[in-house]
C-alpha cells in the first residue's frame, strides 16, 4: 500500500492511483502521523541550562490533561493500516520469509539513515554539552523505534490472519488478545516489574492488526464494528476506573503503572474501539479522500510516510532549541505566556517539518546497494530471513528502551544491523542465484 515514487512524483501518482486502491487507509495512516508528531511536539518539554540539557514531559506537570490521551494515542491505527496493506498486498503461495523480508527492505532503508544520522549526532553532544546531555538525547533519539520494532514483528502474522475468513474469526481473535493481555497484566501486577508484562507488545498490537486484516478481507462490516466500537469504549472506561491502571495512554514519565510501556489490557480496549470506529467511518472517509485536492495531499503524505515518522522527533529538537536560543524556551508550565510558546513551537515546528520532509523523504526511496536487491528466495532461506527480520524488530525495541546510551544501547543497535544483515544474507538475490546457477552449469 506504500508509494515507491519519490515525493517530488506523488502528484503523478495521485493522478495515475489505481481506482480499486483503498484511499481510507492511506488517510488513516497520514492522519496518525499528523497527530502522532504535533502530540509529541506539545508533550516535549525541554531548555538547556548550566547542568546541560533538560528535557520534561507536559503530562507529568498537568496530569488533568491525560484524559486527552484517548483521543490523541492514536497509534492503533498505524498498526491497522499495516494488517490491511499486508493482506491486500499478500499473494497465496508467496514464501512467508521472501514475502516478511520484502516488507521489511522498504520499511527500514529510512530507518538506516536515521541511525547513521543520530549516531553521528550523540557522538556530537557528548564532545559538546558532555555525556550526561548525549545519555538524554540518545534515549529521546530512538524511543520512537519501539513502534518500527514491533511492526516487523506484527507483520509476520498477516500470512496466518489470511486465514480468517469470516467476521467470528476475527472477534474469537480479536477477544483471544483481550483476554491473553488480561492475563499478562495479572502477572505483571503479581512480578511488580513492568518487562514482566513484554509479552503484551505484541498481543495488545496484534488487536488493531487483526481488524485491519479482517477489515481489507471485508469480513469487518462497518454497521457491526460501530456496535464493538461501543461497546470496547464503554468497557475501557470501566477498566480505567475499577482497574490498577493510570489514565494516560501515553508515557508522562511520571505514570506508576505505564499503559504503552509495556501496553496493558487499557491499551487493548482502546485499540478495539478506535479500530473499529475506523472501520465504521471507513466508507465517508474514502469518498472525502477520492476529491482529487485531498488526495494529493494524502498521497504526498504517504510518499514519505517514514520520513515523517523517524524525522519528526530531530525536528522538533531543532524547533525547540533555535527559540531557545532566543530565549523563548516552552519549558516551566507556570511561567507568563506558556501556551502562546507552545503554539509558537508546533508552528515553528511544522516550519522545519516541511523542510525535513522535502529534503529527506526521497531517501525513503532510493534503494541501497546490496539491501535493496530483489529476493527470490524460498524454502529454509525464506523462512531464515524472516526469523532473522523478527529478530531485527526485537533489537528495535531493547534499542528504544535503553536508548543509544551504554554497552545494553549501543549494543541493541549492532544487534538489529547484524539480524537485518543476517536477514539478507539468508533470502540471497536473485543476481547471486542466477550466478550460482551458471556456475554450477558450467561444471556440468
Amino acid at each position: 500500500m506504500a508509494f515507491t515514487k519519490p515525493a517530488s512524483d506523488v502528484p503523478e501518482v495521485a493522478g495515475e492511483t489505481n481506482p480499486g486502491r483503498d484511499r481510507a487507509v492511506d488517510v488513516a495512516r497520514l492522519g496518525a502521523l499528523v497527530v502522532v508528531m504535533f502530540g509529541h511536539c506539545a508533550l516535549l518539554l525541554a531548555t538547556i541550562d548550566t547542568r546541560g540539557l533538560r528535557i520534561g514531559n507536559l503530562l507529568g506537570e498537568i496530569p488533568d490533561l491525560a484524559p486527552l490521551t484517548w483521543v490523541a494515542q492514536i497509534m492503533p491505527l498505524f498498526f491497522l493500516a499495516g494488517g490491511a496493506a499486508g493482506a491486500y498486498g499478500w499473494r497465496p503461495g508467496t514464501p512467508w520469509g521472501a514475502w516478511l523480508f520484502t516488507r521489511a527492505q522498504r520499511l527500514c532503508r529510512p530507518a538506516f539513515w536515521y541511525l547513521a544520522a543520530w549516531t553521528v549526532g550523540v557522538l556530537v553532544v557528548r564532545v559538546v554539552l558532555g555525556p550526561a546531555s548525549a545519555a538524554g538525547i540518545g534515549r529521546e533519539s530512538v524511543a520512537l523505534l519501539w513502534f518500527l520494532g514491533v511492526y516487523l514483528v506484527a507483520l509476520a502474522f498477516v500470512p496466518a490472519l489470511m486465514r480468517l475468513g469470516s467476521w467470528r474469526g476475527v472477534a474469537a481473535a480479536v477477544v483471544g488478545l483481550i483476554a491473553a493481555a488480561a492475563v499478562v497484566d495479572g502477572i505483571r501486577v503479581a512480578v511488580g516489574t513492568p518487562w514482566a508484562g513484554a509479552a503484551n507488545l505484541l498481543i495488545v498490537w496484534l488487536i488493531p492488526v487483526v481488524i485491519g486484516v479482517g477489515y481489507a478481507k471485508k469480513v469487518v462490516l462497518p454497521r457491526p464494528a460501530l456496535v464493538v466500537a461501543a461497546a470496547a469504549l464503554a468497557a475501557q472506561v470501566v477498566v480505567a476506573l475499577a482497574g490498577p491502571y493510570e489514565v494516560a495512554l501515553v508515557v508522562t514519565g511520571a505514570e506508576r503503572m505505564s499503559n504503552v510501556s509495556p501496553p496493558t489490557l487499557l491499551l487493548a480496549l482502546h485499540c478495539t474501539w478506535m479500530s473499529c470506529a475506523f472501520v465504521a467511518a471507513s466508507g465517508p472517509i474514502r469518498r472525502w479522500a477520492s476529491r482529487p485536492r485531498v488526495w494529493r495531499v494524502v498521497a504526498t503524505g504517504n510518499g514519505g510516510a517514514m520520513t515523517i515518522y523517524l524525522w519528526h522527533i530531530p525536528a522538533i529538537a531543532a524547533a525547540t532549541f533555535a527559540l531557545h536560543a532566543v530565549g523563548l524556551d516552552a519549558y516551566q508550565v507556570d511561567a507568563p505566556g506558556f501556551w502562546g510558546l507552545l503554539a509558537l513551537r508546533a508552528v515553528v515546528f511544522a516550519v522545519v517539518m516541511a523542510a525535513a520532509f522535502w529534503l529527506l523523504s526521497p531517501l525513503e526511496h532510493r534503494r541501497l546497494p546490496w539491501w535493496d536487491a530483489t529476493s527470490t528466495a524460498t524454502g529454509v532461506r525464506s523462512t531464515l530471513a524472516g526469523v532473522f527480520v523478527c529478530a531485527a524488530g526485537v533489537a528495535l525495541v531493547l534499542m528504544a528502551k535503553n536508548g543509544l546510551t551504554g554497552v545494553d544501547g549501543w549494543g541493541s543497535l549492532g544487534c538489529f544491523l547484524a539480524a537485518a544483515a543476517a536477514a539478507r544474507v539468508s533470502i540471497g538475490s536473485s543476481a547471486t542465484q542466477d550466478s550460482s546457477r551458471a556456475r554450477t552449469a558450467a561444471s556440468r
